[in-house]
């Protein structure tokens, strides 16, 4: 039987030590700042992006994987017979899935391509399970399946306190981005079946913190729930306030608070954050 290896994109929040650990291959976006272009997780950090974007001419510009780069990786890994699993972020916000899929069909590898619908620790969550099942000896089937569980039981919440890149990025029409600035209005976004939908907007953090304060209650009568994610753009302590108020209902997962990766601060803005969590889909 051949070996499966599990690829996915710079987009998913995961840590060096779990990419080295679980055997994860990653295809890097990149980024340009002021005519500068960076690669992800290789040239720049998170944290390293946050500072250049903060004081950038204009707002930096993403770019999706090239097809050469996912061929050339998916051909590599395929060279002992392995078979691979592509798990990559959701098509709302990156054409990298297709970039993926389209390279599946040219690449001498076996490749099953995977749009996660999700992104960052969101994404990070099925990558995982994929790689765990994948150094088990688990068969293409039963990873796919698990990894679609896993998708299946994952919500993703993010807070948006300044509109300037997500207008910027053409995201939210210049008109009404001009508005929402004007009145102080920031906005929650729940990214679900692969899609961006405003969950809430209004004036000042207040309204922010109303409607987490009603996903953390939502979370506290969530049983099972195994993995709690917190990322933001420069938006620490936001991030860390939250952390501080799940720690005691969830004393036995760990809560995982980080930087964000720069394709998404680029979209939400600095001081953006969002709250991640998966419950057990075996349960």
């Amino acid at each position: 039987m051949s070996r499966i290896k599990i690829v996915t994109d710079s987009s998913a929040g995961l840590t060096d030590e779990e990419v080295k650990e679980n055997n994860i291959t990653i295809v890097p976006l990149t980024v340009m700042v002021d005519g500068t272009i960076y690669v992800e997780r290789e040239s720049i950090t998170n944290d390293e992006f946050i500072t250049k974007m903060e004081t950038a001419k204009a707002l930096p510009k993403t770019s999706q994987p090239s097809l050469g780069a996912f061929v050339e990786t998916f051909d590599r890994l395929g060279e002992d017979g392995s078979s691979v699993i592509c798990i990559d972020m959701l098509e709302a916000i990156s054409g990298t899935v297709h970039a993926a899929e389209q390279a599946a069909t040219l690449s001498k590898t076996d490749v099953t391509v995977i749009d996660s619908q999700t992104t960052d620790r969101a994404l990070a969550f099925q990558v995982l399970e994929a790689a765990k099942l994948a150094n088990e000896g688990a068969d293409k089937q039963t990873i796919i399946d698990a990894v679609a569980k896993v998708r299946d039981h994952t919500k993703l919440y993010m807070g948006i306190v300044n509109l300037d890149n997500i207008v910027k990025g053409g995201r939210l029409s210049k008109a009404a981005g001009a508005i929402t600035s004007l009145l102080n209005i920031k906005i929650v976004l729940e990214v679900t079946d692969g899609e961006l939908k405003i969950r809430s907007k209004g004036r000042g953090m207040k309204n922010i913190k109303k409607y987490f304060d009603k996903v953390i209650d939502q979370m506290a009568h969530t049983p099972n729930i195994r993995q709690i994610g917190i990322s933001h753009a420069d938006g620490l302590d936001s991030a860390n306030k939250l952390a501080e108020r799940l720690a005691p209902l969830f004393p036995n997962v760990n809560i995982l608070v980080r930087e964000t990766v720069p394709i998404i601060a680029t979209y939400a803005g600095v001081g953006a954050f969002a709250l991640m969590y998966e419950t057990d889909p075996t349960a």
